[in-house]
């Protein structure tokens, strides 16, 4: 395949990709998707280990370049793969995680939020990462998301801090009020504060990350019907609606709670930006139910941009060459759009 002497839209900066769970499916997916882009764009770099890569290519090492800074990407990445090689301590055997591998994993993640923050990269977009093996080996934070939080917290933001977790598709954007918590421990981990604060984020990440200048928020209900004026519920009365209230005192466009049942129909997503749901499944299921393959996870409310593939490190795949890159491909794209529309704000500042 021809290589491209330059390529249209491509930006200055490339995006730092970290190799996630090198026992899982983000080695083979990360060398899929550079086949798929490397004609087009956007640009990256892989931070991890080289012949985690390259056993996991069909290509093997001969579709991958070392390189010693992101910088390099550009002249490398129509001809190859390029990879910052920060090298595992341990084997991988595909398929069975590892945490003589988490040192490596976290590793990556680090120098990923390093280079984002020195503007060396222009965004951060992170393979999947498997939670038991990083566990048994002492990692404290419940994932990528918390970490991430933890490792920009000093950094100066100028805008509502996160961290929100969005998923999002094609015409759909959900936003997670709570996340990996049980049913009936997310209900009580509903208040008002916490749902004006994702909404104050989600309404200027919309607007500074995608482009929407004027962001419309829906508000998912928690009971049937919307808790039925109290009949089926208070939640919607006592939490969900007061803090639709205070949004729109601030100027946030946010409708009061509507029933979940029907509000990611068609008609229903042409009447809003983004819709913050309250607990895992209600925001999960409409994601995976319209793009299964596509899906992509967002952080919203840090100083870097962080997107990451809808999916977990996959090791029923790993080793067998059926894994798809196509949330990975999405997540890449995603993230060069949102860093561009931030470099063109910085720009106009």
């Amino acid at each position: 395949m021809p290589a491209p002497t330059a390529v249209p839209g491509w930006r200055s900066l490339p995006l730092a990709v970290t190799l996630g769970d090198p026992a899982g499916i983000g080695p083979e997916i990360i060398v899929k998707a550079w086949l798929a882009l490397r004609t087009t764009g956007p640009r990256f770099v892989v931070l991890g280990d080289h012949d985690a890569l390259a056993a996991a290519s069909s290509l093997g090492a001969d579709c991958l370049r070392r390189v010693s800074t992101p910088d390099m990407a550009g002249d490398v990445f129509p001809d190859a793969l390029p990879v910052l090689d920060l090298p595992l301590q341990a084997p991988v055997i595909a398929g069975q995680g590892s945490p003589g591998h988490a040192a490596a994993i976290i590793r990556w993640i680090e120098t990923g939020v390093g280079l984002a923050l020195a503007g060396d990269v222009g965004g951060l977009v992170t393979a999947p990462i498997a939670k038991k093996p990083l566990y048994d080996a002492g990692f404290a934070f419940p994932g990528h998301t918390e970490f991430l939080a933890d490792l920009t917290a000093g950094v100066p933001f100028e805008s509502a801090r996160g961290p929100v977790m969005m998923l999002a598709v094609e015409g759909l954007r959900t936003v997670l009020a709570t996340i990996h918590l049980p049913l009936a421990a997310a209900i009580t981990a509903l208040s008002t504060p916490r749902l004006v604060e994702v909404g104050r984020i989600t309404a200027e990440a919309v607007r500074r990350d995608f482009g929407v200048e004027h962001p419309r928020l829906a508000l998912a209900g928690l009971n049937p019907h919307a808790g039925e004026e109290g009949a089926l519920g208070r939640e919607e009365i006592e939490i969900i609606n007061p803090a639709a209230a205070i949004l729109r005192s601030e100027g946030i466009d946010c409708g009061d709670a509507k029933p979940a049942d029907s509000l990611f129909h068609a008609d229903a997503r042409a009447r809003y930006d983004a819709v913050i749901c309250l607990y895992h499944d209600q925001a999960l299921i409409p994601v995976k139910t319209l793009d299964f393959w596509g899906g992509v996870n967002a952080t919203l409310g840090l100083p870097i941009v962080r997107t990451s593939p809808d999916h977990g490190v996959g090791y029923d795949l790993a080793g067998r060459g059926l894994a798809r890159p196509d949330s990975l491909i999405a997540a890449i794209r995603m993230a060069d759009k949102m860093a561009e529309r931030r470099a063109a704000a910085a720009r106009a500042l």
